[in-house]
């Protein structure tokens, strides 16, 4: 298996533990009865780690579908390479610190740096598959 794939399944991991955690947070704010109902009812907005959790969460799954394509796109067609090598390092390990400064509360360096550095690791998986 690649690096690439590696990194690709570890993302996968890193989002599935994101969403349980995201899922418990909002269970303890909101009663498990909650969580299991038909959600109908009307409920405050979430409140501190749970909402950061959430948040991050949110964020992940708009970001995780294009490197996921990216990541497939390139190995499938024999694009492999340095840039796809940095590109998904990039991603993950950015997504990882996003995930941690997000529970920590550090919302400017969130976003200026780890989100930023997680799109550009899908815009390296871009310039190898265009170039």
């Amino acid at each position: 298996m690649t690096t690439e794939l590696r990194l690709l399944v570890a993302s996968v991991i890193l989002g599935l533990v994101q969403l349980i955690a995201a899922s418990h947070l909002i269970s303890f704010q909101y009663g498990y009865r909650w969580t299991g109902g038909s959600r109908d009812e009307s409920l405050p907005p979430l409140r501190g780690l749970a909402n950061r959790m959430d948040q991050a969460t949110t964020n992940f799954l708009e970001t995780f579908p294009f490197f996921a394509a990216l990541v497939l796109a390139a190995h499938f067609t024999n694009r492999d390479g340095l840039l796809t090598v940095w590109g998904a390092h990039l991603y993950f390990w950015a997504r990882l610190g996003y995930l941690l400064a997000a529970v920590l509360g550090y919302g400017l360096i969130r976003s200026a740096v780890f989100w930023n550095t997680a799109l550009a690791g899908i815009i390296l998986y871009l310039v190898a598959l265009l170039a």
